[in-house]
């Protein structure tokens, strides 16, 4: 397993609205969104304390710690690897190798409908039963 290369950072756009200029620094865009890359973080607190490593103006080696309220982070992805961190179209996997004996053709199945979204806007209504008697 390779060593941990460091952490994404995903905030609710309410916490980014609210923290506003402050927070835009340190944002990195991507095809998931905005995001805060770092390589040490701690959950244990009221606070999500995040270190991010960069270079001053002139060069030097800065070391940042940026604390927001824990209740702001949306989610937190642990970046492995030597590649560049993102979201994005896997490859197909390979087809298997054919079998040895000759399958017949069929006809190709009719489309699936459209799949639901894997999370509704809104949760289902909730409608309590009133009891016997």
């Amino acid at each position: 397993m390779n060593d941990t290369q460091g952490y994404a950072v995903f905030f609710f756009p309410q916490a980014l609205e609210v923290l506003g200029d402050a927070i835009r620094p340190y944002l990195l865009d991507g095809p998931a969104g905005a995001h805060v890359l770092c390589k040490e973080i701690d959950t244990g607190g009221a606070f999500t304390e995040m270190t991010l490593e960069g270079r001053t103006a002139d060069g030097q080696f800065l070391s940042l710690e940026l604390m927001v309220p824990g209740s702001m982070v949306r989610m937190i992805v642990s970046a492995h690897g030597e590649g560049s961190f993102g979201f994005g179209a896997s490859l197909p996997k390979p087809a298997p190798k054919a079998a040895a004996k000759a399958v017949p053709a069929t006809a190709a199945p009719s489309p699936a409908p459209t799949p639901a979204p894997a999370v509704p806007d809104a949760p289902a209504t909730v409608i309590a039963a009133s009891k016997p008697d």
